[in-house]
């Protein structure tokens, strides 16, 4: 499925807002599981409960993302159109509700995707679901992807997967964010990951320090008070290189379909990996901004991206993909 971005939305940035902010989301009914972690936190996983026997899709969201995020609701909607199953677990502190470890998310937590993708296959299974599929946005995508490449044949309890708009390598998009018009998003993120962070040292007094925290004006000085020394990298340099899914995108064994546009203002096209494993779907178009791929006439329509995902999933994509890696740039 090629895309094509409609001529009213002539730019990477209105291409990557326009659909976030202004096109209606699809009404979905969820159904929320709290559960526990081995280490005495919790995850809420959001719920479509389909029909027996039909695939079940898991979703890990963005950046600050969640179920309500107009890229979860678009798919969860075609899920539940099709009578499928699916779920959106959220990452730590993205459900409304603080979580309680010393911990948030971050790009390269494949040991978070691991545990949530076998408790849900477990499940999908018993309720003798007729496929697996695993997708990823943005951070979410990234994370999917080192889960996928790290895993290799352990990985394929997963049918196929799609990683869209994900950060392949999150020192040019972390340069990116930090210079020019891209800074409004850093300035969106920064403005709800504040408030949590400061919240997170009244439960954990001294964790990290408040004023370097405050001061943090850019994702590269954010990572390197909290979201590095948190989750066991040096700083954010370590972070930002070991996280990174291009490292591993040569390892997957699983079909995998990869769609970033090129004028993604999050990380340019001249960054874009050109080398995968066979199996490997690299589907570069020029056209999309980060995560949003908007079609049809004013006001638009978020129905293209879930389509393009499905396509892969159960079509003769998924199959055809393993053993043949390519790339697309339609």
């Amino acid at each position: 499925m090629k895309y094509t971005a409609p001529r009213w939305l002539p730019s990477g940035h209105l291409q990557t807002i326009y659909p976030a902010v202004c096109i209606s989301k699809p009404a979905v009914a969820f159904r929320r599981e709290r559960w526990q972690t081995p280490d005495g936190d919790f995850v809420d996983v959001d719920f479509v409960d389909g029909q027996p026997g039909q695939p079940f899709v898991v979703l890990f969201h963005g950046l600050e993302g969640s179920s309500d995020s107009h890229y979860a609701r678009a798919l969860m909607a075609e899920v539940r159109a099709r009578g499928w199953s699916g779920a959106v677990p959220h990452f730590r502190g993205c459900s409304g509700e603080p979580n309680l470890a010393p911990r948030f998310y971050h790009s390269g937590d494949a040991a978070e995707i691991d545990w949530v993708i076998r408790r849900l296959h477990a499940r999908a299974m018993d309720a003798a679901c007729s496929r697996f599929y695993a997708t990823g946005v943005s951070l979410g995508g990234n994370a999917l992807l080192r889960w996928l490449g790290e895993s290799q044949h352990q990985a394929e309890i997963v049918d196929a997967a799609c990683a869209v708009s994900a950060p392949l390598d999150l020192a040019r998009g972390g340069e990116s964010l930090s210079r020019g018009f891209n800074l409004l998003y850093t300035r969106m993120f920064l403005n709800t990951l504040k408030p949590k962070c400061v919240a997170k040292l009244k439960q954990f007094p001294g964790l990290y320090d408040l004023n370097a925290l405050m001061a943090a004006k850019d994702l590269y000085a954010f990572d390197n008070v909290v979201t590095a020394p948190l989750h066991g990298y040096r700083n954010t340099d370590d972070y930002w290189d070991r996280a990174s899914a291009k490292h591993v995108l040569t390892d997957i064994t699983v079909p995998t379909l990869v769609l970033n546009a090129k004028n993604d203002p999050f990380l340019p096209g001249i960054h874009l990996p050109r080398k995968a494993a066979p199996g490997v779907l690299l589907d570069y178009p020029e056209h999309g901004g980060h995560v949003g791929f908007a079609a049809g006439a004013p006001p638009g329509s978020l129905s293209w991206l879930p389509q393009r995902l499905i396509h892969f999933l159960e079509g003769e994509n998924a199959s055809r993909a393993a053993g043949k890696g390519r790339m697309c740039e339609a």
